[in-house]
């Protein structure tokens, strides 16, 4: 397969909504979990889900991050935090499904609201430095450029499917 620019340009924006539909699914059973769940028993569950892996390795980032954040939600309004994970995980997931199903109108919506998404980011980060929220936000930019270009060739590609 010859790969180019634009093939490249592609497939890193077929990766970035994947991930992006993934991280919403997540965060949407997050949301319908902690609906249902004290914040405390939700993180008791996502500790004996991880005990095999942090019984291997203590230090493991992703399971000490996902424990990190259930005690934040302990400490949090869980409804709160329940429709914020629903509505954005929700969101996500609806907007990756129209991109993969090449829905125009789903490009500058897209852009939209990750632009939006970024814009909140980056006022959480002045108020907590944490570096996980800026590359978050640094890969959100990237992904509405990946998303821009791909709305171009979509676009083109209409318009010489509409021409025959």
């Amino acid at each position: 397969m010859k790969f180019t620019l634009r093939s490249l340009l592609r497939e890193t924006f077929r990766a970035g909504i994947t991930l992006k539909g993934i991280d919403g699914a997540l965060e949407t059973v997050g949301g319908v979990l902690l609906w249902f769940f004290k914040p405390s028993e939700l993180s008791e569950i996502v500790r004996s889900l991880f005990q095999h892996e942090l019984s291997r390795d203590p230090n493991d980032w992703i399971a000490e991050h996902v424990l990190r954040a259930t005690v934040k939600l302990a400490e949090a309004n869980p409804e709160f935090a329940s429709l914020f994970l629903l509505s954005h995980g929700l969101t996500k997931a609806a907007l990756v499904l129209c991109l993969w199903m090449n829905r125009l109108w789903a490009y500058p919506l897209t852009m939209a609201v990750f632009a939006a998404f970024s814009v909140y980011q980056t006022y959480r980060y002045t108020h907590t430095r944490s570096a996980w929220l800026l590359a978050l936000t640094i890969l959100d930019l990237i992904l509405i450029y990946l998303t821009w270009e791909e709305y171009g060739q979509q676009k083109k590609a209409a318009g010489r499917d509409e021409g025959h």
